[in-house]
């Protein structure tokens, strides 16, 4: 059995999506073989298309983009979309985190990977929907079995079970290991922080593109 994870975040590196597919490849061990592919432009090249040729089973990882999935990644997927080589024996997986707290949030776009998978002809089996998105990329690279991503950690688990052995499932969701209150607390601090460093001034979060 041969998994293609496919980090779809656009970030060169430190992305939560990277460090959730770490997480995913500790907890698959050596039980499968894997294909490493990285999207970020709207382009497949041939290298990209021949791994995923290798692979019975792909685990779409991306970040949650205005509630869908990154524009980049729609474009391969419409370009994957049309080649003749994929069959109904190809599964589908995804892993969606998002900045929101509720895992859920993904939602509407693990919908997208699931209707993209049955218009391309292949098996959605499922995907996991992360909350905490912005935790999740200053936790570290590291298998997240202890600490803040305790929780996402043992959902990670099950979910490697069930790619090992194919199974479908309905979609599962999961959220860094602290109250909500205190993401929220963390969150704006560091927007405060960063619009600082940029120049600009704390009323300005609360700025609209038509003033």
């Amino acid at each position: 059995m041969t998994v293609a994870l496919i980090n779809a975040s656009p970030k060169v590196k430190g992305s939560s999506s990277g460090i959730l597919l770490n997480d995913l490849k500790v907890c698959l061990g050596t039980r499968v073989d894997i294909e490493e592919i990285s999207l970020r432009t709207g382009k497949l090249t041939a290298d990209m298309i021949e791994k995923l040729k290798k692979a019975d089973t792909w685990v779409v990882a991306f970040p949650l983009y205005v509630d869908s999935l990154p524009s980049h990644l729609l474009s391969c997927l419409k370009q994957l979309e049309k080649m003749t080589w994929k069959s109904r024996d190809l599964c589908i997986y995804g892993i969606a985190n998002c900045g929101f707290y509720e895992g859920n949030q993904a939602e509407p776009a693990l919908n997208v990977l699931r209707n993209w998978g049955a218009k391309a002809g292949c098996a959605y089996k499922g995907s996991l929907g992360i909350g905490g998105g912005g935790a999740i990329a200053v936790s570290g690279d590291t298998s997240g079995n202890a600490g803040m991503r305790v929780q996402i950690f043992r959902a990670m688990k099950k979910f490697a079970e069930r790619i090992v052995k194919k199974e479908a499932e309905v979609n599962k969701y999961a959220t860094v290991a602290f109250p909500r209150f205190i993401y929220k607390i963390a969150a704006q601090h560091s927007w405060r922080t960063m619009i600082k460093s940029n120049g600009g001034k704390k009323k300005d979060l609360s700025r609209r593109l038509d003033q």
